[in-house]
């Protein structure tokens, strides 16, 4: 089964910038999950209202349709998708039909919101930070996934990446 990586995490946990890092180091481009929310999605979340499963359906079905085409095209794609629960990774992967690596960025809360309160143009506010928070499902044990620390510098996470790649 052909291998993808999603790093995933809240908001502001970097999933873009270590996306851009980890597609960089393999040699593809970074399908970036917020260019597939729709949007009635980023209407809902510019005004404070958190997505409900019902609206993350279609734009979790979009980001793994982007990374099947990837894989098409190239070894291994790699996508920046909040996948906060179980439910989403698994749509994620049966949807894709890849080998899922989930890389998940963990950090404080005063962290994410500093982090968040820096970036520009974004239409996520720090408002859903809590909501997002209670959201989350971190993976479990018979997922394949990493868990790393937000503030970990990118060349330690490709490192971390590449091993756990070349171990499955």
């Amino acid at each position: 089964m052909t291998q993808a990586i999603v790093i995933m995490g809240v908001s502001g946990s970097g999933k873009s910038t270590v996306g851009t890092a980890v597609a960089t180091a393999l040699g593809t481009t970074l399908i970036e999950g917020d260019d597939f929310h729709p949007p009635a999605n980023i209407a809902k979340m510019e005004a404070g209202t958190p997505l409900t499963d019902a609206d993350r359906t279609p734009w979790l079905d979009a980001v793994a349709d982007a990374m099947k085409r990837r894989a098409e095209d190239q070894a291994i794609p790699v996508a920046a998708c909040s996948a906060l629960k179980r439910t989403y990774r698994d749509r994620l992967r049966l949807h894709s039909g890849l080998d899922i690596l989930f890389l998940h960025l963990t950090g404080s809360r005063a962290a994410l919101v500093a982090r968040m309160e820096r970036r520009t143009g974004h239409f996520m506010p720090v408002a859903l930070l809590d909501d997002q928070l209670a959201t989350l499902e971190p993976p479990q044990p018979d997922e394949w996934s990493l868990a790393v620390d937000m503030d970990m510098e990118p060349q330690r996470i490709i490192a971390e990446v590449a091993a756990r790649l070349s171990a499955a």
